[in-house]
């Protein structure tokens, strides 16, 4: 009896602590994100001691800087292979593999983040994510939310669409096909490519993200004339990126840590992302670069060219259709709400 008694309370001691020293669990993230990086690098190395706090130990995710384990743009096939167990970027980094994924990082003349999120977690757009990447062996969380983007950074000021017309530029995502219709040479480099190559002349313009990113990234040191609005990317939406059958054999706190944990970022990277841009603003005229918005006549262009592409697009691609499709139905509910609900 004695034995039994104690068998029984050692069964309820250890079926009230923490996971044990023998279910900890490590994992590697590569992040797309140098950690010194404003917000996107901020919000990635510091999820790293969230899931730490979360869990007590028991669940260590560890952080790692940009290509310190593979290539920026080999991270998928890394984690799909189980090579790498994560990778924190954002789905349009993978468009090269799955064009459709675009869709889920940011839209040409898309919402903001709020709507956004919206059609991405109740409209059907997690539907259609989780579904591509479990064919590929993959989870993923959309983690990170961003205010918008600026347009871009140009050597030359733009006095017309006409030059555009031969203009190396970097541009990420469904954006960089607009500005393709308009006669610009696009390429997409990973972040820490992006100042050697305005540097060298290598690109004569690129776009990469907003005020306080791209000052860290010190653009303005090459190129004085920056222009808004982000019309491309209204909203930015980030993911963290996992092998499939790694998220499967978590326990079931400990996939709740990381849902918790990618909450908590998402509603980090947002409103830190509203709330230093003046700053970095009023700093960047004061190192000597003009401060561009289009003019409406050059927004209504690029608008023409966007619905050009979502046309070819959706004809050659019937994934990229459907999840067009799911977009805009929802954007076409929604319109009701929008428009009564806010200022405009």
């Amino acid at each position: 009896m004695v034995l039994l008694a104690s068998l029984a309370a050692h069964s309820m001691l250890s079926g009230s602590m923490p996971a044990s020293a023998e279910e900890r669990v490590q994992w590697k993230m590569q992040s797309a994100f140098p950690s010194h990086l404003s917000i996107l690098g901020e919000v990635s190395a510091r999820f790293e001691g969230v899931i730490d706090r979360l869990s007590g130990g028991t669940l260590e995710i560890r952080f790692y800087e940009p290509g310190a384990l593979v290539p920026t743009f080999e991270a998928f096939d890394a984690v799909k292979s189980g090579a790498l167990d994560s990778m924190w970027g954002t789905p349009g980094f993978h468009a090269g593999k799955i064009p459709a994924l675009t869709w889920f990082s940011s839209v040409p003349f898309g919402p903001r983040a709020g709507e956004y999120l919206a059609w991405l977690r109740y409209g059907g757009g997690s539907e259609i994510y989780d579904e591509i990447y479990a064919e590929h062996g993959l989870k993923g969380l959309h983690c990170t939310i961003i205010a918008p983007e600026a347009s871009g950074w140009f050597r030359k000021e733009i006095s017309s669409l006409d030059d555009f017309k031969g203009l190396k530029i970097r541009f990420f995502g469904l954006g960089a096909k607009v500005i393709a219709k308009l006669g610009a040479s696009t390429q997409l480099l990973a972040p820490v490519d992006i100042y050697p190559g305005l540097e060298r002349g290598v690109i004569d313009a690129a776009e990469y993200s907003m005020p306080s990113i791209d000052q860290d990234l010190g653009f303005h040191q090459v190129a004085k004339h920056y222009y808004f609005p982000g019309w491309h990317q209204q909203a930015t939406a980030g993911e963290l990126l996992m092998n499939a059958d790694k998220w499967e054999a978590l326990s079931d706190q400990h996939k709740v840590m990381i849902e918790t944990a990618c909450g908590d970022s998402l509603q980090w990277s947002f409103v830190r992302s509203e709330a230093v841009q003046y700053q970095a603003m009023l700093e960047l005229q004061k190192k000597g670069v003009t401060l561009h918005r289009w003019p409406d006549s050059v927004l209504q262009v690029l608008e023409q060219k966007w619905q050009e592409v979502i046309e070819e697009e959706a004809a050659a691609d019937p994934l990229f259709k459907r999840v067009h499709e799911s977009y805009a139905t929802f954007r076409e509910q929604y319109a009701i709400w929008r428009e009564h609900g806010y200022l405009d």
